[in-house]
């Protein structure tokens, strides 16, 4: 199936409509996340062909880190680096559900025969959450309390040890490979403290530029394009724009930046690109994966989640919360296909040429992730009491 002769300029506008008609039908029908029909919608013009040509361009990859970006950014706002110190045991939480994470993927790849190079890229992906699909899932439900201050702070700290595992990785197999430990040192401390260095850079620059916003409308636009090139000059300088933009966020709330005149989830611009990302991260992948890895996709989720739960679940208590909510915690924790393929992405463009031959393994995985994660997050909130039905 192609959209031929209209070509990508015809495709992606009626692949995205699709996408959010679809959206708005499975939200208002059965309070699907939106999210979930989003990504269902790539995933099927992915299988049938339509999408493979258009999501190749370098334009739509840009794009794709735009909007997660935003999200980045807003989560990053959203998060209080004091609650970790004020309460420890969070961060305990944090830190061991990550870790342990790695450790327990890692150990059932090598049950399904990985090669040793495709399990750590597999291991260090799934200690990640996704921050696009939990903030969609609680802007949604206007979700607040304790699982869902957890959710975000949690969220945040996976997305960060997921690129410090990564980059470590992708050192070791430079090493490996070609023994170039110049190389090796450029892509994870240069990068990480670069990216962070720059997000930061961006956090003092915001003040300046915000002064001059009269409206909630002028003040979302000032961010958004703050977002945008901070995104532009990362990639240009092969730095990390996921990891600046959280950088950016949290240096923002720490500088006293209010933004609770801006528009929620960055407004309308927040909603189109969310269409795009979700479809656009759909259309990368392939039926032949799903199908392929579609076991050890079970098995990783299933693993992935017990550890998320019971770590949150044993630590309830020292924590402060209840051991029900502890458990909420940890299974809201399930999205990651988008943050974790944009991240291998990220990686492949930096010469690691083994983020390409690790998609095909992962891919049942995120196909299952994408679709059911955001749901299961959603279920978790209301399960919680935290959403705010009368108010979406």
């Amino acid at each position: 199936m192609t959209l031929d002769p209209f070509g990508p300029l015809v495709a992606w506008p009626v692949m995205l409509m699709a996408a959010w008609l679809a959206g708005e039908w499975v939200f208002r029908r059965w309070q699907v996340p939106r999210v979930c029909a989003y990504a269902a919608v790539g995933l099927l013009l992915a299988g049938v062909g339509a999408s493979r040509e258009v999501a190749s361009h370098a334009s739509l990859s840009f794009m794709a880190n735009v909007a997660l970006a935003l999200s980045l950014f807003e989560l990053g706002y959203r998060v209080n680096p004091r609650w970790f110190r004020h309460n420890p045991w969070v961060l305990v939480a944090g830190l061991a559900q990550a870790l342990l994470t790695f450790g327990v993927v890692l150990w059932v790849a090598i049950r399904f025969g990985v090669p040793t190079d495709q399990r750590l890229v597999l291991a260090a992906l799934c200690v990640a959450t996704s921050p696009a699909a939990v903030m969609r899932v609680t802007h949604e439900l206007r979700s607040s309390g304790q699982v869902t201050e957890r959710l975000l702070h949690l969220c945040a700290l996976n997305c960060l040890v997921a690129v410090l595992l990564l980059k470590f990785v992708v050192g070791y197999w430079f090493v490996e490979t070609s023994g170039d430990w110049g190389r090796a040192t450029f892509n994870s401390v240069y990068v990480l403290c670069l990216s962070l260095a720059a997000g930061a850079v961006f956090g003092f620059i915001a003040p300046i530029l915000n002064r001059l916003a009269t409206s909630s409308l002028s003040t979302t636009v000032t961010f958004a394009f703050l977002v945008l090139l901070l995104t532009g000059v990362a990639q240009s300088l092969h730095l990390s724009p996921l990891l600046g933009a959280l950088a950016f966020g949290l240096v923002a709330r720490e500088r006293r930046i209010m933004l609770s005149h801006a528009q929620r989830n960055f407004g309308a611009l927040g909603d189109v690109l969310a269409v795009f990302l979700f479809v656009f991260i759909g259309s990368l992948l392939s039926w032949t994966g799903l199908l392929a890895g579609l076991v050890l996709g079970v098995a990783v989720i299933a693993a992935r989640s017990a550890v998320h739960t019971l770590v949150n679940l044993g630590l309830a208590r020292a924590s402060g919360t209840t051991f029900r909510k502890g458990a909420l915690t940890g299974l809201a924790l399930m999205p990651l296909s988008v943050f974790a393929l944009l991240l291998l992405e990220e990686s492949r463009q930096d010469g690691f040429d083994l983020a390409r031959d690790s998609l095909p393994v992962i891919a049942g995985l995120l196909m299952l992730l994408d679709v059911i994660g955001p749901w299961v997050s959603q279920r978790a909130l209301v399960w919680a009491g935290e959403s705010h039905p009368s108010e979406r």
